[in-house]
């Protein structure tokens, strides 16, 4: 091969004196660029059909989720222009006016979590006359199957409800003394179907999982329900922390369980019926986050499918319905954005034979077409993000930098919330698979591991594992070939899928260690 290079480029030379010796450095740059063109393992130095199908297939889904960025960044300009904007009540109830209040409180078996809930609930500060606790599922109001799950253990705790108010609390929740007072009063206004309070986090801190959680969860909850009620949009209940009027519930059809996500299906059908929704940014429910990998991946499939599931079942009526159109292109952008998932995992395919493509571009290339679509892509996200640390957090630098690692999240979850998006799409139906609730608040706490709920690890796994190894490759070829600058991107796939596969076989396995050791230990303790 190296004689090839040398004959080439003694004919460049071919314009020289015949017999004359063609220079010495002319041969080297030859010989240099030879053997930088031949390990490069792409054919594409001359741009074929295949080169210009990559391109294209590629700037498509860049295109598609540079739209949903820009939504995202109209979301936070739309966030900082409102934040000011408090709801407040039309009056007050005296105390002797006080609606009669049911709090329901939806379990299933949660026996680390449930007297910490009791413990809250009994604590509340509101009269006992006019409050009605309801244990749902399997404690206090018993039902003989789990038809329905969530959905349908609310329904039938409705049948002996007794306040035309219904307040809703997880078992992972830890409601403040005086939440019911907060949100009681915007009852006032006849027109109001929900009142919801922000969540907050419990165990927020406790280890690289729930500190990115809490970002993932405080962007939902600072700027999307934020800017979505106080816009004149529909914004969703979140299953919990909040109160419910009893008769826009029954008006609006009740608790279905057909999608997985109950709250947000019921939610948007009564803003069609016309209710208004209260939400509260600035008081907040603390809550326990999943300290899991499993568990997490778990909760935000579910959340991931029902959503799309809504989204088939109600936006067409939303579309046919006497909204403004700002109403219902927001209202798309929220019922579709789980579609990303899928477009993430096309785009992961196409980085290695894009970097073969790319290879012999100039910087001015790169610099027109993938600035502006990874700056609506990716940018929006951070700045999304980011405006939600800054809003809550005094000390925000450390959290802040936490946000490469948020967007490396979302893209490790891209197999699991796309084979969710995809079963909502061709209509398979699957059980409700609650979120293991461990009682875990310090940062000390390490009993959760060999507790009871069961960790299934699938195959899945495996695939996030590939893919890092993939992108491993990617970076390794993007350095040998000098292209610096897709290895920021490429690295974020590489932790995101990482991090998923690796601590899903890690807990998986070191629960399981766990559990056959304390097992025989809490038996000699019996």
């Amino acid at each position: 091969m190296l004689s090839s290079a040398v004959q080439l480029a003694h004919t460049a030379c071919g314009d020289l004196a015949i017999g004359s010796k063609c220079p010495d450095v002319l041969v080297r740059e030859y010989t240099e660029q030879f053997w930088k063109t031949a390990a490069n393992i792409s054919p594409l130095y001359r741009m074929d059909g295949f080169d210009y199908a990559v391109l294209i297939f590629y700037f498509t889904i860049l295109g598609v989720l540079a739209v949903y960025g820009a939504y995202r960044i109209k979301q936070v300009v739309d966030f900082w222009r409102y934040r000011r904007i408090q709801p407040r009540p039309q009056a007050f109830f005296t105390d002797d006016a006080l609606p009669v209040i049911t709090v329901q409180l939806p379990l299933f078996n949660e026996l680390y979590v449930v007297e910490r809930l009791l413990r809250a609930v009994t604590a509340i500060d509101y009269p006992r006359a006019r409050l009605q606790i309801q244990g749902l599922d399997d404690e206090y109001v018993h039902r003989t199957d789990r038809t329905g799950f969530k959905a349908g253990a609310l329904e039938h705790g409705l049948k002996t409800a007794k306040g035309e108010l219904v307040a809703i609390f997880d078992a992972d929740f830890v409601p403040k003394p005086d939440c019911l007072r907060k949100l009681v009063h915007f009852f006032t206004d006849p027109l109001v179907g929900c009142a919801q309070m922000r969540w907050s986090h419990i165990n927020g801190t406790y280890n690289l999982l729930t500190r990115l959680q809490t970002i993932m969860l405080d962007g939902h909850f600072v700027i999307e329900q934020t800017v979505r009620n106080r816009t004149g949009g529909f914004f969703n209940f979140n299953g919990t922390a909040g109160i419910w009027r009893r008769r826009a519930i029954e008006l609006s059809g009740g608790w279905q369980h057909d999608t997985l996500t109950e709250d947000t299906d019921l939610s948007f059908r009564a803003q069609l019926m016309g209710w208004r929704f209260v939400y509260l940014l600035d008081e907040d429910a603390p809550a326990e986050i999943p300290v899991e990998i499993n568990a997490f991946k778990a909760q935000q499939r579910r959340w991931a499918k029902g959503v799309m599931q809504v989204g088939l079942k109600l936006y067409p009526r939303i579309w046919r319905a006497p909204l403004p159109l700002r109403v219902k292109a927001e209202m798309f952008f929220r019922l579709t954005g789980n579609i990303s998932y899928p477009l993430m995992i096309l785009a992961s395919f196409l980085q290695f034979p894009l970097l073969l493509v790319r290879y012999n571009q100039g910087f001015y290339n790169l610099m027109l077409f993938d600035v502006p679509l990874l700056f609506f892509s990716t940018v929006s996200v951070v700045l999304f993000y980011g405006s939600a640390v800054w809003y809550l957090d005094e000390r925000r630098t450390r959290r802040l930098l936490h946000l490469p690692l948020v967007m490396a999240i979302g893209i490790g979850l891209a197999f699991s919330n796309a084979r969710a998006v995809l079963e909502a799409l061709f209509g398979v139906k699957s059980d409700f698979i609650r979120t293991p609730k461990y009682r875990v608040e310090q940062t000390t706490d390490a009993t959760w591991k060999a507790k009871k709920y069961r960790r299934k690890r699938g195959l899945l796994p495996l695939l996030e594992l590939s893919f890092a190894v993939y992108f491993l490759l990617a970076m390794l070829y993007a350095v040998h070939m000098s292209l610096w600058g897709p290895l920021p991107f490429l690295a974020l796939f590489l932790f995101g899928y990482g991090y998923m596969g690796t601590m899903s076989l890690l807990q998986t396995a070191s629960g399981k260690r766990l559990q056959a050791l304390w097992r025989p230990l809490a038996a000699r303790r019996a």
